[in-house]
C-alpha cells in the first residue's frame, strides 16, 4: 500500500496562503512576519535532494537551505497537482487536479491537465476551488503571476492562476525584472514567479546532466542578485512543485506484456512513475482488489500499490471532494525503485525519451525546498 506521507510541518499548501496573510498583516501557518510584498518563486523540478546534491553549483540557495527548510510536496508529485495546491492552499483531492492525466468520466476519456483544455474541460469549473489570487482580489490586494508568454492564455493558467494579473516575461532575467517593477510600482502585492527551465532540462537530459547544472547556476545567480537588492519589507520564498529522478532506458518496464496487469483496465492515466488504472464499467467491486493484488504479486517491492478506496482512506490525496472521485484511478501504482512504467501498445512511444521523471512518493520526488529570503529570512 502507499506509504503515509502526510506532513505535520509546513506544507506546499501553506506557502502562497501564508504569503498573502503576511502582506495582510495576519498570522499564518509559516509564521511569516508582516511584509509589504511577498514573492513566491516556484522552480519546477527543483527537489531538495538535487539542490543539496549539487550545492556547489547553487551556493547561494544551498547555503540558505536549513534542515527545517525542506517540506513535503503533494501526491502525485506532478506539476498540475502541485501548482494547484500552491495556488489554492488545499490538497489535490479538494481542488481536483489529481494527476498528470486523469479520467474525464463524463466523456469517457483521459485528459492531460497540462494540455487537454477544451469546451468539455473548462478551467473555471474543472479546478474546483477558489485561488488565493481570487482571495487577494477580494481583499483589494494586487496579485501578479509572472511567466513566459507561452503560458499566458493556457487552460492550466486559467485554472490555477485565476485572479492574478499575468505578466509575460520570457527569459529568467526578464521575469525577475518584472517582479522588481511590481515591487517598485505598488505599495503592497503578492507575486508568483514561475521558472520552468530546470524541469525542461531534467526531462530532456536528466538532473545530473551538464544542461541541468547550467540552468541551476543561472537560477542561483539570478536569485542571489534579486535577493541582495530587495527593499526593506519585501519577503521571498523559493520552493518547487516536485523533485526529479533520472530513469535510464533499461529501467523502463512494459507492463502490458503481462496480461494480468491490464486485466479489466479501460484507461491508463497518470505518468510513468505513477500510473492510475481505470477499470471497465460494470466490473464487480472485487475487480480493483484483484488488479491491485496482481500488481503486487508481479512487481513486488518495485512498486507501492493501492486501490482508490485504500488511497482515500489513507489520506494520500487529502480530503477528496465528491466531484473529484471519478478522476482518481481505481488502482494506483507508484514506482518505489528506479523504474518507469510504459505501455508498448502506445505506438507514439510517448515519453520514452525522457530521462528525468517524477510522480511517485520517493524522497527525491516529494521533498522540496522552502528557502526564506529578504523579510522572511530567519
Amino acid at each position: 500500500m502507499l506509504p503515509a506521507r502526510i506532513s505535520r510541518g509546513p506544507r506546499l499548501a501553506d506557502v502562497l496562503q501564508s504569503s498573502l496573510q503576511s502582506v495582510l498583516g495576519e498570522e499564518n501557518a509559516l509564521a511569516l512576519p508582516p511584509s509589504t510584498h511577498a514573492v513566491v518563486l516556484l522552480v519546477d523540478g527543483l527537489g531538495a535532494t538535487a539542490l543539496r546534491g549539487r550545492a556547489g553549483h547553487a551556493r547561494f540557495l544551498a547555503s540558505r537551505l536549513a534542515k527545517s527548510d525542506v517540506i513535503e510536496g503533494v501526491f502525485p508529485a506532478t506539476t498540475a497537482s502541485a501548482i494547484a495546491t500552491l495556488t489554492t492552499g488545499v490538497a489535490p483531492g479538494q481542488h481536483g487536479m489529481v494527476g498528470y492525466s486523469v479520467l474525464d468520466a463524463d466523456n469517457d476519456r483521459l485528459v492531460n491537465q497540462l494540455k487537454s483544455w477544451d469546451a468539455a474541460m473548462r478551467p473555471e469549473s474543472w479546478q474546483l476551488q477558489p485561488t488565493i489570487f481570487e482571495k487577494a482580489r477580494d481583499a483589494a490586494m494586487p496579485a501578479f503571476a509572472i511567466g513566459t508568454a507561452r503560458y499566458a492564455n493556457s487552460g492550466l493558467t486559467d485554472a490555477v492562476l485565476r485572479g492574478a494579473e499575468y505578466l509575460s516575461a520570457d527569459t529568467l532575467d526578464e521575469r525577475f525584472a518584472a517582479a522588481r517593477r511590481v515591487i517598485e510600482t505598488t505599495e503592497r502585492a503578492i507575486v508568483y514567479l514561475y521558472v520552468a527551465e530546470l524541469d525542461m532540462a531534467a526531462h530532456a537530459k536528466g538532473w545530473e546532466s551538464d544542461k541541468w547544472l547550467g540552468e541551476l547556476e543561472k537560477l542561483d545567480a539570478a536569485v542571489s542578485d534579486f535577493a541582495r537588492a530587495l527593499p526593506k519589507g519585501v519577503g521571498v520564498l523559493v520552493t518547487a512543485d516536485h523533485g526529479i529522478i533520472d530513469v535510464p532506458l533499461d529501467k523502463h518496464v512494459l507492463y502490458d506484456a503481462v496480461p494480468e496487469l491490464i486485466a479489466g483496465v479501460r484507461h491508463v492515466g497518470g505518468e510513468p512513475r505513477c500510473l492510475q488504472l481505470y477499470l471497465e464499467p460494470g466490473l464487480p467491486a472485487s475487480a480493483a482488489d484483484d488488479l491491485a493484488e496482481s500488481w503486487r504479486s508481479v512487481e513486488g517491492d518495485r512498486v507501492w500499490v493501492s486501490t482508490k478506496a485504500e488511497a482515500i482512506a489513507d489520506g494520500i490525496f487529502g480530503d477528496v471532494d465528491p466531484r473529484a472521485l471519478t478522476r482518481i484511478g481505481d488502482v494506483i501504482v507508484a514506482a518505489r525503485k528506479l523504474v518507469a512504467y510504459y505501455d508498448s501498445r502506445d505506438i507514439t512511444l510517448a515519453g520514452r525519451s525522457m530521462v528525468g521523471q517524477h510522480g511517485s512518493l520517493s524522497d527525491e520526488e516529494m521533498r522540496i525546498p522552502l528557502v526564506r529570503l529578504g523579510a522572511f529570512a530567519r
